[in-house]
């Protein structure tokens, strides 16, 4: 009879225990499957959701405008730039923007902020944060109009509504004032304090007259892609792209968004420690049930050692029982954990009673409803892990089952 036989039958002859180390082994899985797929939702959403509020997944901006945001650093020939980035598949858009501090006036009130200078003809709501929270009024209609879209909380500050006047004051590329009357043409609102009450949407072209820049001028162009993992690769071609540009930069959000990154950084380290925890205590458990079966084996080890089989066959048989186990557990982590997942992805459990609708971390909104979603390598990872943490649980039972001594086992019967 071969190994796999003898560990197979092994099993079965003691079901309950094997069912209840399979459960645990399962268990792990479900586990793992929350926590992963927890944070690979809300970190994505986040990352998504702060690349739509202005600077995008990756970002082509203006030599040190990152380091020290200021109109008078800038870069020529944005739209050009734009163009060979959409040019790139996993590239979803391009968009060049200026964006800086401004002082807000109507009539007496006055209010400082920061403007964001688009172009609203190639601009789509999937990329503009502002543009799909419209809540009164419209999108200006031209680059060169004078439209304006604000904030609602700041529309309050300067008691205005669509249609009434907007004087915007900026500091232009050559350090002089320089104003600009607008009128304003929508009110957005998104929920976040901050962007409600401090941000103005502007038209690009206009604001290029008003700074006294080039046509294409712009201190940005904000790049998004259909999966914000890959934007250490677009960051990668756009600089091969663009070795000739000595007066820009290619950032990706990590850099853009520093407060952000860290922020996932340090919360990623914590759930991957629990998850470790967590792993660590199952093996644990699992070592402890494998280390009392081969115990309650002792005399059948001893008799199977006296009839001639090795020493080191006996620990593969218990490594092949742990094999199985393993594979056992899985299959069933993967059944228990299917319509959880499932369920969690496509309905989530609503936390905005306990956090609050317009909850924010890291400066960007973040969904009050705790969703799941699992990136295909975060499967295996779980998987593997889980799998690797079964093998090394039946690693020491096998060596103490390998160290029984026929002699002393065949005295005792």
């Amino acid at each position: 009879m071969n190994l796999n036989s003898m560990a197979l039958r092994t099993l079965a002859r003691n079901r309950r225990r094997t069912l209840i180390t399979s459960f645990s082994v399962a268990f792990g899985i479900f586990l793992a499957v929350t926590f992963t797929g927890s944070g690979d939702y809300s970190y994505t959403n986040m990352i998504d959701t702060g690349a739509v509020m202005g600077f995008g997944h990756v970002s082509i901006e203006a030599a040190g405008y990152n380091d020290k945001p200021s109109l008078s650093r800038w870069f020529t020939e944005a739209d050009r730039i734009g163009s060979k980035a959409e040019g790139l598949a996993p590239v979803t858009g391009a968009y060049p923007r200026i964006i800086g501090q401004a002082m807000f006036a109507a009539g007496a009130k006055s209010s400082g902020g920061m403007f964001m200078a688009i172009d609203p003809v190639h601009e789509k709501a999937e990329h503009n944060f502002f543009l799909r929270s419209i809540v009164a009024g419209r999108i200006f209609e031209k680059a060169e109009g004078r439209g304006a879209l604000i904030g609602v909380e700041l529309a309050k500050k300067l008691n205005v509504r669509p249609g009434k006047k907007l004087i915007i004051t900026v500091t232009d590329k050559d350090g002089q004032l320089a104003s600009e009357l607008l009128r304003i043409s929508g009110l957005f609102e998104t929920g976040d304090h901050a962007a409600d009450s401090g941000i103005v949407l502007v038209p690009l072209n206009r604001m290029r007259q008003t700074l006294i820049y080039d046509d294409n001028g712009a201190t940005l162009v904000a790049v998004y892609v259909n999966d914000q993992r890959k934007a250490g690769r677009i960051k990668s071609q756009l600089e091969g792209k663009l070795s000739g540009s000595n007066d820009i930069e290619v950032l990706t959000w990590h850099e853009t968004q520093s407060d952000l990154s860290g922020l996932i950084a340090v919360d990623r380290l914590f759930n991957y420690l629990l998850q470790l925890l967590v792993g660590l205590v199952i093996a644990a458990g699992i070592t402890n049930t494998m280390l009392m079966s081969v115990l309650e084996r002792t005399r059948e080890f001893g008799i199977m050692m006296a009839l001639g089989m090795a020493p080191r066959q006996v620990v593969r048989l218990v490594l092949v029982e742990s094999f199985w186990l393993g594979c056992l557990g899985v299959a069933i982590g993967i059944v228990i954990s299917i319509p959880w997942f499932y369920y969690m992805s496509e309905t989530g459990i609503d936390l905005s009673r306990h956090v609050g609708e317009d909850y924010s971390a890291g400066g960007v909104l973040v969904d009050p409803v705790m969703k799941l979603r699992l990136f295909k390598e975060s499967a295996v990872a779980i998987l593997a892990t889980v799998f690797f943490l079964t093998l090394a649980a039946g690693v020491y039972p096998a060596i103490r089952a390998g160290k029984i001594m026929p002699v002393d086992t065949i005295k005792e019967i």
